[in-house]
C-alpha cells in the first residue's frame, strides 16, 4: 500500500485532508506543525515538530512514497516569516524527499503567484507568474522548486494552484476561484494515485462557468470536478461585493491592495523625481 504523508495537517484544508483521506483507506501520517495534533481514533498516525530541522522531516518522510505538502504560512505576511516558513522548510522538505527515497511530492501552491493577471483573462499553465504579494512570490518559487527536483533528481511533482478551498463559494470572487471540498480530495486522491507524472502543475479548482484558469492538465490526472460555483451564483450575485475597487480588477482579490502603491502615489513620485532632476541641471 502506498504511504503518504500529510504535512499542514493542523490548517484549514489539511483538517479536512486527514480527515477524508482516511474515509478512503489512505496509510497517512499527519503532521502539524509544532503544535501535537491530538489523534482521531486509536493508532492515527500523528507527528509534529518544525520542519526546517532535517530531523523532523526525516521522521515526517521515513516510509513514504507520497508526501502532499500543505504545510507553511497561507496568507501574506512579512518577508523574513515567508522566507523561514516557505522556503527555508520547504529546500529541508525536498532534502528530506532525497534522503528518504520519497517518489512524489504533491505541493500546495496558489492562484496568488498570478494574482496580478486581470480577471478578464483566463490563464493556461503556461500564464507567467506574476504574484500578488511575498506570498504569491513564495509559491511561484516553489514551483520552480519543485520543477527543478524533478529534472535534477527524479522526484515527481504536483503543484496545485488551489483557489478557494471553501465548503461553498461566499461572494462574487468565489464565482471564478472556489474549490469544493468534494473535489478537492478527488483531487488529491488522484494525485496520489496518477502514473507517471512527471512534473506537472494544475489549476486546483471546480468546474467554474467564470473560471480564472483552463482545466487542460486536469484530464492528465483524471480529475474530473464535479461542483460549479455558478449553481450558488443566484444567492451571490445581490450581495455587495466585499473587494474595494482595485481588488476587483485583479485575480487575487484583496491579497493585491495590501501594501498596494496608488496610482496617485505613483504618479506624485514620479513627478517629485521629475522636479528634482530638472533644479540639479538648471
Amino acid at each position: 500500500m502506498t504511504k503518504v504523508a500529510l504535512s499542514g495537517a493542523s490548517g484549514n484544508m489539511g483538517r479536512m485532508l486527514r480527515i477524508e483521506l482516511q474515509k478512503l483507506g489512505v496509510d497517512l501520517r499527519s503532521a502539524g506543525g509544532r503544535t501535537p495534533l491530538v489523534p482521531l481514533h486509536d493508532g492515527e498516525d500523528v507527528m509534529h515538530g518544525d520542519l526546517r530541522d532535517p530531523a523532523t522531516v526525516d521522521r515526517l518522510l521515513n516510509g513514504v512514497d507520497v508526501l502532499i505538502h500543505m504545510a507553511g504560512t497561507s496568507v501574506e505576511r512579512p518577508l523574513p516569516e515567508i522566507i523561514e516558513n516557505n522556503l527555508v522548510a520547504l529546500h529541508q522538505i525536498y532534502e528530506g524527499a532525497r534522503r528518504n527515497k520519497v517518489r512524489r511530492i504533491v505541493f500546495a501552491s496558489s492562484n496568488h503567484a498570478f494574482g496580478m493577471h486581470s480577471v478578464h483573462d483566463q490563464l493556461d499553465l503556461d500564464a507567467p507568474f506574476r504574484p500578488d504579494g511575498f506570498y504569491g512570490l513564495s509559491k511561484a518559487w516553489g514551483e520552480l522548486m519543485a520543477r527543478m527536483y524533478w529534472d535534477k533528481h527524479g522526484i515527481e511533482g504536483i503543484s496545485l494552484r488551489i483557489g478557494s478551498c471553501e465548503k461553498e463559494p461566499a461572494n462574487f470572487r468565489h464565482l471564478s476561484t472556489w474549490l469544493s471540498h468534494e473535489d478537492t480530495v478527488q483531487l488529491v486522491m488522484q494525485c496520489i494515485t496518477a502514473t507517471d507524472v512527471g512534473y506537472l502543475a494544475v489549476w486546483a479548482v471546480s468546474n467554474n462557468t467564470r473560471s480564472y484558469w483552463t482545466q487542460n492538465a486536469a484530464a492528465r490526472l483524471g480529475y474530473e470536478p464535479k461542483h460549479n460555483a455558478e449553481d450558488h451564483a443566484a444567492r451571490i450575485l445581490p450581495q455587495t461585493n466585499p473587494l474595494d475597487p482595485i481588488a476587483q480588477q485583479y485575480q487575487g482579490g484583496g491579497f493585491v491592495t495590501l501594501d498596494y502603491t496608488s496610482a496617485e502615489k505613483r504618479l506624485g513620485a514620479v513627478t517629485s523625481s521629475t522636479s528634482g532632476h530638472d533644479e540639479s541641471t538648471e
